[in-house]
């Protein structure tokens, strides 16, 4: 019997790796016989440097950068041959921040623009950027303005010659676009700390921008779907970097082959934080789902809402790991997360056989 495990980081308590190790004692708990295939994931955000290292290999590439609010932190990017993959989070992410601290108007992407620029010095060619978790709504322009003090003569951008030879790909499932009701701001900024009033104002420097930027450019990017990921990074890849923009999901399981391996499989279980009706909406199980025909999939939670439309979506079963009435400040414990893991892939797979 093979068993697929690909399981989303539950953020602020486990890694993918985590959560699959979890998993897999379940498993092995009820089956000891299975041949249990552990796939790390993530859709772009937290764990994306994880899952790739884990997929591909490579060296990981320690680097000083400055977080959101401009100070020191260390970040890593992968680099495998004249490729390196990068992890927004790692400089500019919202779990870099206490939560007092959050503030999306003063909160930039300079530390991701420090790892790009620290990416090309190595040499490579090709540069993968996962825009998930970021702290900022800038529309890119600390991420620009880090370039620009990096390789730009006298700070003025002018399709800067370094960049010529190098192309981006922006893992990011977001499609909003970068301004308006459905933009960067409005949809994502409150979640990063901004209030009503940051609302309009991270939105109407976002028109600025994205209005200075078409002038210059004789092209405007701003409506683009993944212009709006990451607060406007996204954008900003897409309008001076040319970048081409894939769902972060089906960029990972292109890499590591998932199609072939999951040809032959009994059972996938995946999973994340929170499971809801927005799981539906390019996030990772469902993209594990679409990639799994004909095969049962088991999808597992911290949260579950909306759990009607998840199995109508196609998900055999759908659990959340922890019991009804536990408070969410234990829940996140990592020992008590890991032994609800645990249980619930125990109770879910004796039902299942």
């Amino acid at each position: 019997m093979k068993i697929i495990l690909a399981v989303d980081s539950f953020k602020g308590c486990l890694s993918s790796q985590e959560a699959n190790n979890a998993a897999a004692e379940g498993v092995y708990s009820v089956c000891p016989d299975a041949k249990v295939v552990q796939i790390p994931v993530s859709d772009g955000g937290e764990g994306f440097l994880e899952a790739f290292h884990a997929a591909v290999g490579g060296e990981m590439i320690e680097v000083k950068v400055k977080d959101p609010l401009m100070r020191p932190v260390t970040a890593e990017f992968l680099l495998k041959g004249d490729t390196a993959v990068i992890e927004m989070a790692q400089a500019s992410g919202l779990n870099l921040l206490k939560e007092e601290e959050r503030n999306p108007l003063s909160a930039t992407s300079y530390g991701t623009g420090e790892l790009v620029a620290h990416a090309i010095r190595k040499g490579v060619k090709h540069i993968i950027i996962g825009l998930g978790g970021s702290a900022t709504s800038d529309a890119g322009i600390g991420m620009l303005s880090a370039l620009v003090d990096a390789f730009a003569n006298h700070g003025v951008w002018n399709d800067i010659d370094v960049f010529k030879d190098v192309t981006f790909t922006v893992a990011s499932d977001v499609k909003n676009p970068l301004y308006g009701e459905n933009g960067a701001a409005c949809v994502f900024a409150p979640q990063k700390g901004a209030t009503p009033e940051m609302v309009l104002r991270l939105d109407e420097r976002a028109r600025r921008f994205a209005d200075i930027s078409a002038r210059h450019f004789g092209y405007d990017y701003s409506m683009r779907e993944g212009a709006g990921a990451a607060g406007g990074v996204g954008y900003a890849f897409l309008q001076y970097l040319k970048a081409e923009c894939k769902p972060g999901v089906q960029l990972l399981l292109d890499t590591i082959g998932f199609d072939e391996i999951v040809k032959d499989a009994d059972l996938v279980i995946t999973g994340e934080g929170s499971a809801d009706s927005q799981t539906l909406m390019g996030k990772l199980p469902i993209g594990i789902l679409e990639h799994s025909p004909g095969i049962p999939v088991f999808l597992i939670a911290g949260r579950v809402g909306d759990i009607r439309q998840l199995q109508k979506a196609g998900f055999a079963k759908v659990e959340c790991i922890n019991p009804e009435n536990m408070e969410m400040e234990e829940a996140i414990r990592k020992d008590v997360a890991l032994r609800n893991i645990r249980h619930t892939i125990i109770r879910m797979v004796r039902e299942w056989m």
